[in-house]
């Protein structure tokens, strides 16, 4: 009897060490809601960081410390998407955790952004983190719109 042994390659994926690096997520409606939301986040943040002389400084600090723990969180979420973790750690469902994120964040970064837009005192730096905090808002609630039937939506083969 004689064997046959058929390999396949596929294209498109690098391969990153140990996992794939999915360069096509950044491509994707939620992959550039990410970036976009990152760009938003961290403009908003160096404009109060770089600002000297903040009319209220416990408002201001708030909202540093608000954009810049979404920040954070943002990035290593697009991280993961991008190494393809999330398939590693079943135990976590994770568009439930990410929905959960998009919605404290959009709350947290929208009440931030009315404190400083109410709070800027005319200071200009300031004023383009508040717009900069309602953009990443939006940003957020169009993420968690797209995002909701994916995670709370119905499972297939679920019968009601």
């Amino acid at each position: 009897m004689s064997h046959t042994v058929i390999t396949t390659t596929t294209a498109g994926s690098r391969s990153c060490g140990d996992g794939v690096l999915n360069l096509g997520y950044t491509r994707t409606i939620p992959g550039v809601l990410k970036m976009g939301q990152l760009v938003a986040l961290l403009i908003s943040f160096l404009c109060v960081y770089c600002t000297h002389g903040w009319p209220s400084w416990a408002s201001f600090q708030f909202f540093e410390v608000v954009a810049l723990w979404f920040f954070v969180a943002l990035l290593i979420f697009l991280l993961m998407h991008l190494f393809r973790l999330q398939g590693r750690m079943p135990c976590i469902n994770w568009p439930l955790t990410e929905f959960f994120h998009y919605s404290v964040g959009a709350v947290l970064i929208f009440i931030a952004s009315i404190v400083a837009a109410v709070k800027c005192g005319g200071v200009s730096a300031l004023v383009v983190a508040s717009v900069f905090g309602f953009i990443a808002t939006f940003l957020m609630v169009v993420n968690l719109w797209t995002s909701y039937s994916v995670a709370c939506g119905p499972q297939a083969g679920a019968s009601v």
